[in-house]
């Protein structure tokens, strides 16, 4: 079993190490991922052997909150209600902070007046001048409500500290309280000299009071805290940018009448009605009507799709025109969308390898910082330079140590990587993913519908004996219109491009993997191979050897020909292929030359897969390779010590996917290749697969400079506090700079992961339409006719479908919107319609057309 949590006093990579650490031990515990970004923890575990409450308790018992995340069982989407919540949850704690902030700020400017005024230059009133005592209680309270503004560091660090496990709290909570209590150890002895007359020693304490230290340090901690937290923000901006894509609302028929509803009560089989500039709640089918549909918010198409009835629908696609209904076949959690979204969330709180060098430091870290503290202030003291001298270097050793950053450098990387690449229509699913994609050396590529589209196309017409191209296509057409094979599916699509109507056929017969047979305008016609074509004619060999002269030349190119007669008379040859992407052969150059090697494996046969190779530039070539044995050649190639990204269609090559280190699928986002595959280009591009691995290279690089600059900072940090440049050059770290430069040097690591959303792709991703769909838009933009009539009789949401329907129907409509407060009708067109026909067909509808 698999269970959420909501973890809470998380403060650094010492805390998280802890509740790692500590959930890990309890026996039926299979996995433990715990995220400091998110305040989350994934738990995989036996449920026989333990329970959820039971891990809770072992959290808590360390000094930490944590509760499974149980949502609501009355809503379809359950992650829209967690994000809420946990957005709710930062903004209240981000509130919180604000709040301690300021009203630490406001404390802390007249204590810092009253405590440092004097050395400024700056008026103090007679009373403090001339009494230490009464300058030193002022300080005092001053200072305590500042402590218990900010009890939290206090609460939750010695709680740690008590539990053995001490986190950047503890440090806070040491080195502020040790400087309070010694505040008040001068208190006393001001009282006790003022007592005995020793006038010198009171102004001499009285400047030796480190209230103001205590202060400034909580102070400091929390306001790098809260720029931290709003700079944590920014690093869920592309995972908002995802959610905002879903609509609020659908419109449903309900028994009969359009209503309108909240997206999250949609069900699957409900019948949902979209209008021009709609964003679709649910994926589907179509049942009526037609659109034109902005894909791009999810396959990242720039190119608006046609799609009518039987057609998929995708959720968060935005219809530009036309009206039309759909059936919910997945809804709420199910969708395209939310499952996108679950992916980039889950990346985002997972962990790279690169990450558990920094945990294990951190689970070291405070105990050797705690320590180097004792040994700091034992050594000042046993060189004779002072209590109040060894106890500041004690204290800032403490507070410059602090693994904030340690605990920041990877996730905040990984989050904001995993959701600039989410942008660009790259799903990763893993922050291993993301590591691994920046050290690939070796690409292997599956061909159909990886290197190639996938979608066999007519690319060549050569009739003979006279017939004309547009007499072959008419023919061919007519027999493969009883077809559903690919190769015949290509040939009705072309003829439909050149605007062929083909006659009707009877007695159509397919002959498996051969050819077909149709009886066209009264006579026998076939189409298929050489060998299906010679037996129709009894072994004649009258043209044939002519004709396989000309295919032998469009098999080199690996094309596949196909041979009509009619009526025992050869009409020529069409040839059919499945082309290769537009951006296959660039994609393939730039590994090239960053000396990635790239291989291709193909089920087809080598003189089909040489001829696509030599195409985009692929030297090595394996063909008649077997979908169950490409994964042998992905396990050869990691035996040679190659780092392997695998990139195919995550259907036939689910194990290969599997088993390379890195398996991206190339296509669109289906069920199975989110599962199979560590990357998913929603694209259908090989170009995003180039671009993947570069911005894999990049937050590598991120991160790899984040946890220099923490380990640098705190190696050169913590020596200069512990005073080595004392005796040598008399420089000393004030505490209160010690607990600045730890707070900036979070804010830095933050700050620069989020100059990872400045990544652009260096390809621009190719999604070419189909030729029949390019020329049906062409005729559509060319004209856009607008005609408006005014109404009478609609009187409600179900009159308005009506009129819809009703004038979408009129042949030439691409879209009709009806507004009921105007009673109008505005139809757009890509041809003139008469106002007369307009008319009439609303009138037959029951309505009256008033102009």
């Amino acid at each position: 079993m698999k269970q959420n949590f909501t973890v809470t006093g998380m403060t650094c990579a010492a805390c998280q190490s802890n509740v790692t650490r500590t959930v890990s031990s309890l026996s039926g515990v299979k996995d433990v991922d715990v995220n400091l970004l998110s305040g989350r923890m994934a738990v995989e575990f036996d449920e026989t052997a333990l329970s959820a409450d039971t891990i809770a308790e072992a959290v808590c018992k360390i000094g930490y909150g944590a509760t499974a995340d149980t949502p609501k069982k009355d809503t379809n989407n359950t992650f829209r209600q967690a994000w809420t919540e946990r957005k709710e949850r930062a903004a209240a704690e981000r509130t919180g902070m604000k709040h301690r902030l300021f009203a630490s700020l406001a404390l802390l400017i007249p204590l810092m007046y009253v405590s440092m005024g004097h050395m400024a230059g700056l008026p103090l009133p007679r009373a403090f001048a001339e009494n230490g005592a009464i300058l030193a209680f002022t300080q005092l309270l001053l200072t305590a409500p500042v402590l218990f503004i900010n009890r939290k560091f206090f609460t939750v660090g010695l709680r740690a500290l008590f539990h053995r496990a001490p986190n950047m709290d503890s440090l806070v909570a040491i080195g502020s309280g040790a400087s309070f209590l010694y505040g008040i150890f001068v208190i006393y002895r001001m009282l006790l000299a003022l007592g005995e007359g020793d006038g010198a020693t009171v102004a001499h304490f009285a400047h030796q009071l480190y209230f103001e230290s205590a202060a400034m340090i909580l102070t400091l901690v929390t306001l790098g805290k809260f720029l931290e937290a709003r700079s944590k923000d920014k690093t869920a901006a592309s995972l908002e940018k995802l959610m905002d894509l879903a609509p609020k609302t659908a419109n449903v028929l309900r028994d009969g009448a359009e209503i309108t509803i909240p997206a999250e009560e949609l069900r699957v089989g409900d019948t949902v009605i979209v209008r021009p500039g709609q964003t679709l709640p649910a994926d589907g089918v179509i049942l009526w009507g037609n659109g034109t549909l902005d894909q791009s918010p999810i396959t990242g198409e720039s190119v608006p799709v046609d799609l009518s009835v039987g057609d998929e629908v995708i959720s968060a696609t935005v219809n530009r025109s036309g009206v039309f209904h759909f059936r919910a076949t997945r809804v709420g959690e199910e969708t395209t969308l939310s499952k996108i979204i679950r992916l980039v969330d889950e990346a985002g709180s997972t962990k790279a390898p690169i990450a558990t060098m920094a945990d294990k430091i951190s689970g070291v870290f405070v105990p050797v910082v705690i320590g180097i503290s004792l040994l700091t202030f034992a050594i000042w003291m046993l060189l004779a330079e002072g209590f109040e001298f060894a106890l500041s270097a004690a204290i800032s050793v403490l507070v410059i140590s602090c693994p904030c950053a340690l605990g920041l450098a990877t996730p905040v990387a990984i989050m904001v990587g995993t959701g600039v690449a989410a942008e660009h229509g790259i799903l990763v699913k893993s922050a291993e993913a993301l590591e691994r994609l920046a050290a690939v050396n070796t690409v292997i590529l599956d061909k159909t519908g990886t290197v190639t589209g996938g979608h066999p196309v007519v690319t060549d017409l050569l009739p003979v004996n006279g017939v004309t191209p547009r007499e072959l296509l008419t023919v061919a057409a007519a027999i493969e219109a009883g077809s559903e094979h690919p190769l015949a599916l290509s040939v009705m699509e072309r003829a439909r491009a050149e605007g062929i109507a083909p006659p009707p056929s009877e007695r159509f017969t397919a002959y498996g993997g051969r050819g077909v047979s149709a009886v066209v305008d009264g006579v026998l016609c076939a189409g298929g191979n050489a060998d299906f074509v010679r037996e129709l004619l009894g072994g004649a060999p009258t043209a044939l050897p002519a004709l396989e002269d000309h295919a032998r030349p469009l098999a080199e190119e690996g094309k596949t020909p196909l041979f009509f007669i009619k009526d025992g008379k050869f009409l020529g040859i069409i040839a059919v292929a499945d082309t290769v992407r537009a951006d296959s052969a660039t994609a393939i150059e730039a590994w090239r030359e960053q000396n990635v090697e790239v291989i291709m494996l193909t089920g087809d046969n080598e003189v089909t897969a040489r001829a696509t190779a030599k195409t985009v530039g692929i030297e090595q070539v394996i063909a008649g390779v077997r979908p169950a044995d490409k994964d042998f050649y992905v396990k050869e190639q990691l035996s040679k010590g190659r780092t392997v990204a695998m990139i195919g269609d995550g259907i036939n090559d689910a194990p290969a996917l599997m088993r390379a280190d890195v398996g991206i699928a190339i296509g669109g986002g289906t069920d199975v290749a989110m599962e199979s595959a560590d990357v998913v280009l929603m694209k259908n591009s090989l170009a995003d697969a180039v671009n993947a691995m570069a911005l894999g290279r990049k937050v590598v690089k991120n991160i790899k400079m984040n946890l220099f600059w923490a380990f640098f900072y705190n190696v050169l940090g913590i020596p200069v506090a512990a005073g080595v440049l004392y005796l040598p050059f008399a420089i000393t770290l004030n505490p209160m700079i010690g607990a600045a430069a730890m707070s900036l040097s979070s804010v830095f690591v933050v700050t620069n992961a989020l100059r990872l959303r400045l990544f652009r792709p260096k390809m621009a991703a190719v999604t070419p339409e189909p030729e029949n769909q390019r020329n049906d838009r062409t005729e559509k933009e060319t004209v856009t006719v607008k005609t408006t009539l005014k109404i009478d009789g609609m009187m409600c949401n179900h009159c308005r479908m009506h009129v819809e329907k009703a004038l979408s129907a009129v042949e030439g409509v691409t879209a009709v919107t009806v507004d009921l407060e105007a009673k109008t009708a505005t139809v757009e067109s890509s041809t003139e319609i008469s106002r007369d026909i307009l008319r009439t067909v609303v009138a037959d509808a029951g309505y009256t057309p008033l102009d």
